[in-house]
């Protein structure tokens, strides 16, 4: 029977201490490889917290880590440079991200996205920017909404 531990990281640097230390320290499992495997898939969320899933065969000591990916206003911070949104999004401005900046987190999120292509994913995030004062290539987050709309980035959003 195998087992199962589910934890939040921090992206690339998860150490030995909790949670995964004192989770995999009584199955007998090498902490350490366990910990460069988690690293190695988790590089690219360098400063965000991470969701990871660690399926453990106690038995044989073999190991499968799945990893998710942060929330979308996680990587909206990240790729904007700032440390949160704007207090009041429809009056405050709290920074911008181009349309290359929206697609680069659609494909970090993959999946996870509910949209049929990347132009409906890429408006399911700025979406996102709009309850946090993001502004894109300068202009309101609903704006350039209108614009993916009005065709102005099909381009760049296309499959």
């Amino acid at each position: 029977m195998s087992e199962t531990i589910e934890a939040l990281v921090d992206g690339g640097k998860a150490s030995a201490g909790p949670p995964l230390g004192p989770a995999l320290g009584p199955l007998g499992i090498n902490i350490m490889d366990v910990l460069k495997v988690i690293n190695e898939k988790t590089k690219a969320f360098e400063g965000m917290k991470v969701p990871i899933k660690l399926t453990i065969d106690p038995k044989t000591k073999e190991f499968e880590v799945e990893v998710g990916t942060p929330p979308a206003t996680a990587l909206i911070l990240q790729e904007a440079g700032i440390e949160k949104g704007a207090g009041n999004p429809r009056t405050g401005h709290a920074g911008n991200l181009t349309m290359d900046q929206v697609i680069k987190i659609v494909k970090m999120k993959g999946d996870s996205l509910p949209g049929r292509n990347l132009k409906n994913n890429a408006m399911a995030i700025i979406g996102t920017c709009v309850s946090m004062g993001v502004y894109i290539d300068g202009k309101k987050a609903k704006e350039a909404q209108d614009l993916i709309r009005d065709g102005a980035y099909d381009k760049q959003l296309k499959d």
